[in-house]
């Protein structure tokens, strides 16, 4: 069968500045998950899209071709709105834990289909994993099981889901293409319509730790995928918040896991609890249900209840005790003084280098590794008092974990973005 593009075609059209036709794009993907298209033919058109960008047209029909590739998920036969949360990724951002149940606990359905961590910022998978017994992988069949029984689901996305989007990620991470605001949003919208929710709220980070270290950049992120879920008929909202610091006092999967319990059982630092709280409200509203405030089932136990419900349903353990690494080694303040910054995109390095993240997909990680922060910005310490316990399972990883944090914390008049930063529906 004749084709009835060339791929040079497409690529010399947006090499040119030109707009691509609502066929070109429909064929292009289509062809590239056939395999018509070469790796190295998709490169090139990655990369002059990344140099000359795309309208909202073509946006918004790349999403289409996407979501066209594969399956489209249905939860019709559930009895409450399901309303879903992204986060763009950071270092410490385990809000995904604690925001799921506490959501269905106010009584919206959330089906999360989430990811593993690459690089300096973690995955709610391996989060997950470090609970004893806990799987990812579930059919479509038992997620909606979890659903109606648990009201809360956090798992992998299914194979059949945007397939072109793994293709097109794996190939986005080598040829550095990664950063072009058009393809984060269809990789990000093109999952998420297709996992058929009624609602979605963006939880789009910006700051030093963040994928979009500049507001600027942030905020047209977010307005681009808003337009994205709207224009899907699925009602979308985004905030703009901060990742200049850490969120929470941990990072590292089981370290992460231990302190969403935390906020679960009613305590937990105040910024992770401050935005689980403004997320879930978020949420709520978007799938139009009135009911419990989120605050109450934290503090009355039914935010906890859902989450053992959940992790027992997916064959985890909730009473199993977290894994803990076999070394650790404490950083101490080099003066004394109030912290003005702390910054977030070097204690996820260190994370790294400690063994909770990996350098390559499907890299096995370490569930203990991680940094427990003692102090941030806005508190004074003093000179030789701790800032971060390091753990490990090689105690070979903590100079190379040290070197990252070296001046990672600055002392003098706190410097930081506000917790939300924009908001945008």
């Amino acid at each position: 069968m004749s084709e009835p593009f060339a791929a040079v075609e497409i690529i010399s059209t947006k090499r040119d500045r030109n707009e691509l036709t609502d066929s070109q794009i429909d064929w292009v993907i289509d062809a590239y998950v056939r395999g018509v298209v070469a790796d190295e033919q998709m490169s090139a058109l990655l990369m002059a899209i990344l140099l000359n960008g795309m309208n909202s047209r073509e946006i918004s029909r790349w999403t289409d071709a996407m979501i066209n590739s594969g399956e489209r998920m249905n939860w019709n036969s559930l009895a409450r709105p399901t309303v879903d949360k992204h986060s763009t990724g950071g270092v410490g951002d385990k809000i995904t834990l604690p925001l799921a149940p506490l959501v269905a606990a106010c009584g919206a359905a959330v089906p999360q289909l989430s990811g593993r961590g690459l690089g300096h910022t973690g995955g709610t998978l391996d989060k997950m994993e470090a609970i004893t017994g806990w799987r990812a992988s579930l059919s479509n069949e038992e997620m909606l099981k979890v659903l109606q029984d648990c009201g809360a689901v956090i798992c992998a996305a299914g194979s059949g889901l945007a397939p072109a989007d793994k293709k097109l990620y794996a190939l986005r991470d080598v040829t550095a293409t990664v950063q072009a605001i058009p393809l984060i949003a269809s990789s990000i919208m093109s999952k998420k319509i297709a996992e058929g929710t009624g609602a979605l709220i963006l939880d789009v980070k910006t700051g030093n730790g963040a994928f979009m270290s500049a507001p600027e950049q942030a905020k047209e992120l977010a307005k681009t995928m808003v337009e994205l879920g709207k224009r899907a008929g699925v009602k979308t909202r985004a905030l703009v918040t901060a990742m200049d610091v850490p969120l929470g006092l941990t990072a590292g999967n089981a370290l992460e896991v231990r302190e969403s319990i935390e906020v679960l059982q009613g305590g937990g630092p105040k910024d992770i609890v401050e935005l689980t709280l403004i997320l879930a409200r978020e949420m709520l509203d978007a799938a139009g249900v009135t009911g419990k405030d989120p605050e109450v089932a934290l503090r009355d136990g039914s935010a906890m209840d859902h989450w053992r419900r959940m992790v027992s349903a997916q064959g985890g353990d909730p009473d199993a005790p977290l894994p803990k690494a076999k070394e650790k080694l404490t950083i101490s303040a080099e003066a004394s003084g109030e912290i003005s910054t702390m910054n977030a995109l070097q204690v996820g390095i260190a994370t790294w280098r400690l063994g909770a993240g990996r350098e390559r997909q499907g890299e096995k990680v370490q569930a203990g590794a991680g940094i427990e922060i003692h102090a941030k910005p806005g508190d004074t310490v003093k000179e030789g008092s701790p800032l971060f316990t390091l753990h490990s399972d090689e105690p070979a990883r903590f100079e190379r974990a040290k070197s990252a944090l070296s001046g990672a914390v600055t002392f003098g008049k706190v410097e930081r973005l506000p917790l939300i930063v924009d908001r945008i529906d």
